[in-house]
């Protein structure tokens, strides 16, 4: 929080947990902290494991936009997404226990980052997919793990980030519009639906 100035963002992935039968919602810390809870998103996966059969199927994850302050409005051309995001999670890496799917913080950087010159910082980078999304999107990065053979991955993958750059490019295109909702309402190219339409 220190270091991000006014108006910048922090994305923090986290499942819903149970313990003692109790569920542990992220909500319960993050709403102790100094960050403004901009919104909530739904990461749903697609798939989950339900060993035990006592709750439905956990198919989702989280991902809290944090905010210092209040952030900039989301990047227009891309205002079709919603708060629910369907993207498989990553497979077949033995480099790391928890790799996300690239397109997640493509989706993130590209939706929200709208400074030339902003940088991603990512303070638990892993296998560096965050940094690779971030090079790829042309900002700047900084990464920070515990782990130097995360690093030095990392370090590899950021050297070879072109191999990447087609599942970003596809992420990017996927949810473009040529006018947004507000657009074309100034144009009088939308109205809002009567009350028997709703």
């Amino acid at each position: 929080y220190r270091v991000i100035k006014e108006g910048g963002s922090f994305f923090y992935n986290h499942k819903i947990r149970y313990e003692n039968g109790r569920m542990l919602h992220p909500l319960e810390w993050l709403s102790k902290t100094k960050w403004n809870v901009w919104q909530e998103i739904i990461w749903n996966r697609k798939i989950a494991g339900n060993i035990r059969g006592w709750r439905f199927w956990q198919v989702d994850e989280r991902l809290y936009w944090l905010v210092k302050g209040k952030p900039k409005e989301l990047k227009p051309e891309h205002a079709k997404l919603t708060s629910v995001w369907e993207i498989k999670p990553e497979s077949g890496h033995k480099s790391h226990p928890a790799v996300f799917p690239i397109e997640l913080p493509a989706r993130v950087i590209y939706s929200v980052l709208e400074d030339k010159y902003g940088i991603v910082i990512d303070p638990f980078c892993g296998t560096g997919t965050t940094l690779v999304a971030a090079k790829i999107l042309g900002k700047g990065y900084i990464g920070i793990d515990i782990s130097k053979e995360y690093v030095e991955y990392a370090e590899q993958r950021l050297k070879h980030a072109e191999k990447e750059k087609l599942r970003v490019y596809k992420e990017v295109a996927l949810h473009k519009v040529e006018l947004t909702f507000k657009q074309r309402k100034e144009m009088g190219m939308w109205e809002k639906p009567s009350s028997h339409e709703l």
